[in-house]
């Protein structure tokens, strides 16, 4: 039976002010429509029944997930102790899985992207699951044709089709971290790469297979907390050993090792919405190339102007090149391109009381 796992736990501080600590990027809604995890599950239940689906997040984000999710049962809330980054957090849910359904299989997907239309999403996840149904050992990710050269995506390259009769399902020969400009221009041209979309499809047994093989101390974690899963030892075991498990992604953790890794050309369109950069991509544009949500006034070129205020005027003059934004009690103004600057900033506030609360 195929299970669906949202992960919710991060804090989005890309989309600051809008993201905060408690009500970070996948809760919030930039068009005042549904939000991002909202529109998540409603990918996951047009694969999958409602009552297979999974949530992993922190404690903090228990309340408000429920909130906007009330039809999700809350013993399939995973609530991890920490962050531990994507191949611990997939460990516990493989095992949770495991625990109700022994074939389970395990669609991953991030909370907080853009993808459209459902259709699309629902097919190609249909696809994958017929191509592990044929090769049980198989991991499937999902790669988005580059529409630009990004500097801020992830990518795949891909290797030999797979079969004539699995159309766009190629072997996965390499991934690649964030490149420069021109490393991205290059791979945009060649037509062989795929922006990494962070979405996963695998057999639950697989992954804690592969996490066993190739990372056998987080596994002696996750390994002890499969004896205790439906026990009243459970919290107790996973407050000990989460915290002790190596913070490493999924994609470090396995699949840079793994054999048997398949790409699917994805035909639905994809963004992470990595940043306020990406409203470009999820508003229209004046004819400044501005992307303007709430109220304007003055002039601007190149900027993105965005407000949640009903009321709340933003006047510029001679604006270029610039994010504003004002979200109930702050107003953010910086480069657009500055996006370690946005980080940095952040991180003085940490520890400063009268910042905290701005967090």
């Amino acid at each position: 039976m195929l299970h669906t796992l949202i992960l919710a736990g991060g804090s989005g501080t890309r989309f600051w002010p809008l993201s905060r600590r408690m009500f970070p990027k996948q809760l919030i809604s930039l068009d005042g429509a549904e939000t991002l995890l909202q529109q998540t599950a409603a990918r996951a239940k047009a694969c999958a029944p409602y009552e297979s689906m999974w949530v992993a997040t922190g404690e903090q984000l228990v309340a408000p997930i429920q909130l906007q999710l009330p039809e999700l049962d809350s013993s399939r809330v995973i609530v991890e102790p920490c962050g531990r980054n994507t191949a611990p957090c997939i460990g516990l849910a493989a095992l949770r899985m495991l625990a109700v359904d022994p074939d389970a299989l395990m669609l991953v997907m991030p909370s907080d992207h853009d993808i459209g239309p459902i259709e699309a999403f629902q097919q190609a996840v249909e696809r994958g699951a017929q191509l592990i149904d044929e090769d049980p050992h198989r991991l499937v990710l999902f790669g988005a044709k580059p529409t630009f050269p990004s500097t801020g995506f992830g990518y795949i390259e891909r290797g030999d089709e797979l079969d004539e009769r699995a159309p766009s399902s190629y072997h996965v020969a390499a991934f690649h971290e964030k490149p420069d400009e021109a490393t991205a221009k290059r791979y945009l041209e060649q037509g062989t790469f795929y922006w990494n979309c962070g979405i996963f499809l695998w057999r639950a047994d697989r992954i804690l297979a592969m996490l066993r093989q190739h990372q056998p101390g987080l596994f002696a974690h996750l390994e002890r907390l499969q004896q205790v899963v439906g026990t009243d030892q459970w919290e107790s075991t996973l407050a000990h050993e989460f915290p002790r498990m190596p913070s490493i992604s999924i994609d470090y953790a396995v699949l840079e090792k793994a054999n048997n890794v398949l790409v699917i050309e994805a035909e639905f369109d994809w963004d992470d919405l990595g940043s306020w950069k990406a409203l470009r991509r999820y508003f229209p544009v004046d004819s400044d190339n501005n992307v303007i949500v709430g109220k304007h006034q003055g002039s601007a070129k190149n900027c993105i102007i965005y407000s949640t205020s009903p009321t709340q005027l933003i006047a510029t003059i001679g604006l270029d090149d610039c994010v504003v934004v004002h979200h109930d009690d702050v107003i953010f103004v910086a480069q657009t391109d500055d996006e370690q600057a946005l980080k940095d900033l952040l991180t003085e506030f940490t520890g400063q009381d009268h910042l905290e609360r701005y967090l």
